[in-house]
């Protein structure tokens, strides 16, 4: 039972732990918003994302999906879309000094951009899918279930500590001008994701 818990916590970490656009728009709204619980709408999105994408991967629903080639061309066409856009707003959004609220998302922003950096960026899904997915077949019973929660739990963890890290940044940017240098980063850390799912979905089509 702990060598499930521990293999599932440590593959979650070393999976988590790239800067990717998840974790650069998490951190964004940490920094941007005026207090800590303006983050809650992307922090839970984020981690519910993630948990949905584990079960699937370790039921191996996720696996049948992808095996139709029509549908894998359209999560990819559409997670590119939804990127692109993403990175842009990130990119022109200005910090207003100490009050932040200009450059805060709001709550149903912060959702829906937060599902589209999770479910529709088929980098981080297929990432589940080989190693999440692969690795618990390796396991029955208790064990499984007990890997499942594992990788799950530091979603919610790793999420809730990226925000108040983001949050941490932002009060020491009292004049907003780090945050701005961080939108900037953040889009183009995002617009390189889009880049590489538009090189993935050329050699689909």
């Amino acid at each position: 039972m702990l060598t499930a818990i521990i293999h599932g916590f440590l593959l979650a970490l070393g999976l988590i732990l790239p800067l990717g656009a998840q974790n650069v728009f998490v951190f964004n709204q940490g920094a941007s918003q005026p207090k800590l619980r303006g983050t809650i709408p992307v922090i839970v999105t984020a981690a519910c994302c993630d948990t949905l994408l584990i079960l699937l991967a370790v039921l191996g629903v996720s696996v049948v999906v992808f095996t139709i080639p029509a549908l894998q061309t359209a999560i990819f066409i559409v997670g590119l879309a939804f990127l692109l856009y993403m990175g842009w707003s990130i990119w022109k959004s200005k910090p207003a000094g100490l009050d932040r609220r200009e450059a805060a998302m709001s709550p149903k922003k912060q959702m829906m951009f937060a599902m589209s950096v999770s479910l529709l960026n088929p980098h981080a899904i297929l990432d589940t899918i080989g190693v999440i997915g692969t690795s618990s077949l390796g396991y029955t019973g208790l064990d499984k279930l007990l890997f499942t929660i594992s990788t799950i739990a530091v979603s919610w963890i790793w999420f809730f500590a990226l925000a108040i890290a983001g949050k941490m940044v932002g009060k020491v940017d009292s004049g907003g001008r780090l945050l701005i240098v961080i939108n900037k980063l953040s889009a183009l850390v995002i617009w390189g994701v889009a880049v590489y799912i538009a090189l993935k979905l050329f050699k689909l089509i």
